[in-house]
């Protein structure tokens, strides 16, 4: 573990975490009310004109600016329960698409091309030692795979919490690159099971209600996942309370540490555009985890998975596109930036009404 993350899991066991701010009320009145003024129908800007005062009140600032530094990291990592029939691809295709992610091929690559989007991929949990790709991708790497959820821990208490660590430091070196916006992707065979189980947990929901298909799987394979994730929040019990018991018994190292990142972003109040199942299952656990995060984040699409809705209707949070995407590794989130940046704008370019009359 690199020292800084040394410092950070420390700090996570030793200190009280910092409280997360809550954007300035004021200035979100402010931005309702030159949202009002401009010179367009009352509601005629629909969710553009709500996402304008949302980036107002996260930047601080009337109008507020378009995005302009956003980086992505995709965090990846394998999953035990993978080797278990729930998922439509083997396991081999995770480290086959970090390689992918490196080249710039995948598809989360092209959207981020396309949108000026900076773009990570880093290694927490892949079952392979990924030979001949940069040691950057892999330098923060937990462990090879996670525990088969339905019959035993994802990880030790310690594995999670230096995961934990890593999410912090990534976003802390994000932010001091100058990101105005983060966005926190995926990659992994087999992690819609897991973020299931989490969002189960989380809101005290039976698996029958939260498994999805996930990478496509047919019947009979889901009622099994469905089974799978039963039986490992019956495994789990009691302890999915605590959000940290929750994450080593249910979650991967790749997910405690996007949980981290989104606690990390929040408390230094720089505003996150969630992706699909996992993003929102982690910012479920984050949320847990520092009370008021969720107010530093939005919703970048619907994903086609049932948990993902139920996270959102927890937490308050309406999508921005609604396209019928699965793909994850934060596409959807990247897919979503453009509206953003236009929600910026038009709030901030808009004549008002009593500057035309």
């Amino acid at each position: 573990m690199s020292q800084p993350c040394r410092d950070a899991a420390r700090q996570h066991r030793e200190t009280p975490s910092r409280a997360v701010p809550t954007p300035d009320a004021a200035v979100i009145d402010a931005a309702s009310e030159r949202l009002a003024g401009l010179a367009t129908p009352a509601g005629a800007l629909g969710r553009l004109g709500e996402l304008g005062v949302w980036l107002a009140g996260v930047q601080g600032r009337v109008p507020p600016a378009p995005p302009h530094s956003v980086h992505a990291v995709v965090f990846a990592g394998d999953h035990g329960v993978a080797a278990h029939g729930v998922s439509a691809y083997p396991p081999a295709v995770t480290p086959a698409m970090v390689r992918s992610f490196v080249a710039g091929t995948a598809g989360v690559c092209v959207l981020a091309r396309q949108h000026d989007v900076g773009l990570r991929v880093l290694d927490l949990g892949v079952d392979d030692d990924l030979a001949g790709v940069d040691p950057a991708v892999t330098a923060h790497k937990v462990r090879r795979g996670s525990g088969a959820i339905h019959v035993e821990d994802a990880l030790t208490r310690a594995e999670t919490e230096q995961a934990l660590a890593v999410g912090t430091v990534v976003a802390a070196e994000e932010i001091a690159a100058g990101a105005d916006l983060l966005i926190g992707g995926d990659m992994g065979i087999g992690n819609t099971t897991p973020s299931a189980a989490l969002v189960a947990a989380s809101l005290g929901l039976p698996a029958a209600e939260v498994v999805g298909r996930g990478t496509g799987i047919d019947e009979t394979a889901l009622v099994h996942k469905t089974a799978v994730v039963d039986a490992a929040l019956t495994r789990a019990g009691g302890r999915v309370d605590d959000a940290v018991d929750r994450l080593t018994a249910l979650g991967s190292a790749d997910l405690a540490a996007t949980v981290a990142f989104l606690v990390e972003a929040a408390r230094s109040g720089v505003p996150v555009v969630l992706d699909g199942l996992i993003s929102v299952a982690c910012a479920l656990t984050a949320e847990d985890l520092a009370p008021g995060a969720s107010a530093w984040f939005v919703a970048g699409h619907r994903s086609t998975e049932p948990a993902q809705g139920l996270a959102l209707d927890k937490l308050g949070l309406e999508p921005i596109i609604d396209v019928g995407m699965r793909l994850g590794e934060g596409s959807g989130a990247v897919a979503a930036v453009p509206l953003l940046r236009s929600a910026a704008l038009l709030l901030s370019e808009t004549a008002l009404l009593r500057d035309v009359l």
